[in-house]
């Protein structure tokens, strides 16, 4: 394992995959926190890696993944690529004994994801996963107010997410977001993921889950159509719908309580909502300029013994889990 000393207040970063996610809700995050820094990122095309390298003020880039993983310089590697390449890497890095973050979801089948959190687990190695939501203040809200029991006794949460299909989804322009190869689920596997694993969050882990998903406009080769029910450990019930070809956009969340209900978006910018027999109380709750800011401190956090962070390789092979039998994978 790459040692990482306490004393020494500086975790050297690689990134593999410095596309779009990076630029601006997470590559940032890691240069604001305190005692990480990004030495390398790793691009298959050089040109483009060594323009992010210099716009990012970072002091190496290479188009070489394996390079970067085994460079002496680097502790610990992000992998922000698409999920098929998530298993690919991940053991490398495991195998090089560093620290990894991997983008979520921690890849496109639960056996590929139980496979990657065994590496690191094996090895005594923390494997974080960006699913960011559990960090974020605003979903920290809506977990304040279960824990203070402020609808009462949870019983059922629903969600229903959708969109109409993109100008891309209707050109038939190739997207590996709505690759099957890549992303069964196609969208879903991108969005709802995000989703399903705050539920696991804020409410525990589901310990049954069963769903329907099909493929209703024949775009693309993923699904574009899913519902499911599910039931937590601790007794509560869910609902869930996802449908990527609607007139509208919605995306709405609504925890019921015995005493009150709590309503939230999972990605739009809109209040929660807490109703009960005192009334109602609306925030709006700002998310950090560089989203994964909390994330990436919690990181620091955990590796500095002063804290745990909610999003491990455990967590987020859970939600793998849950959304291959949502898929009909499993």
């Amino acid at each position: 394992m790459s040692a990482i000393n306490k004393e020494n207040t500086i975790i050297r970063w690689g990134i593999i995959g410095c596309g779009d996610v990076t630029e601006k809700k997470s590559g940032p995050a890691y240069q604001k926190t305190k005692g990480f820094e990004i030495v390398a990122v790793m691009r298959r095309d050089a040109e483009k890696a060594a323009d992010y390298a210099k716009r990012h003020g970072i002091k190496k880039y290479y188009s070489d993944a394996d390079a970067l993983i085994n460079d002496p310089e680097i502790d610990a590697v992000y992998i922000a690529t698409p999920p098929d390449s998530h298993k690919l890497y991940g053991l490398k890095v495991a195998e090089a004994g560093k620290i990894c973050c991997i983008e979520k979801p921690l890849a496109p089948s639960y056996e590929d994801s139980k496979a990657i959190y065994e590496a690191f687990k094996q090895k005594q190695i923390p494997l974080f996963v960006a699913y960011y939501r559990r960090s974020l203040p605003r979903f920290d809200q809506i977990k304040k107010w279960l824990e203070a029991n402020s609808i009462g006794a949870i019983r059922h949460i629903n969600w229903h997410l959708s969109k109409p299909a993109s100008p891309q989804d209707l050109s038939g322009l190739y997207n590996w977001r709505t690759d099957a190869a890549i992303a069964k689920g196609g969208y879903f596997d991108d969005l709802a993921s995000h989703g399903l694993d705050l539920f696991n969050y804020l409410l525990g882990n589901i310990k049954e889950v069963s769903g329907i998903s099909i493929n209703q406009q024949n775009l693309y080769s993923s699904k574009d159509a899913l519902v499911a029910c599910w039931l937590h450990e601790s007794g509560i019930t869910g609902t869930g719908s996802w449908n990527f070809g609607t007139a509208t956009r919605e995306d709405k969340v609504i925890i019921y309580g015995s005493q009150g209900s709590i309503e939230f978006s999972i990605f739009d910018e809109t209040p929660v909502i807490l109703s009960n027999e005192n009334g109602k109380i609306e925030l709006f709750i700002e998310h950090p300029e560089n989203v994964q800011l909390h994330h990436v401190q919690q990181m620091k956090d955990q590796l500095s013994d002063q804290g745990i962070h909610p999003s491990n390789g455990e967590s987020a092979t859970h939600t793998s889990w849950v959304m291959d039998r949502i898929i009909n994978v499993l």
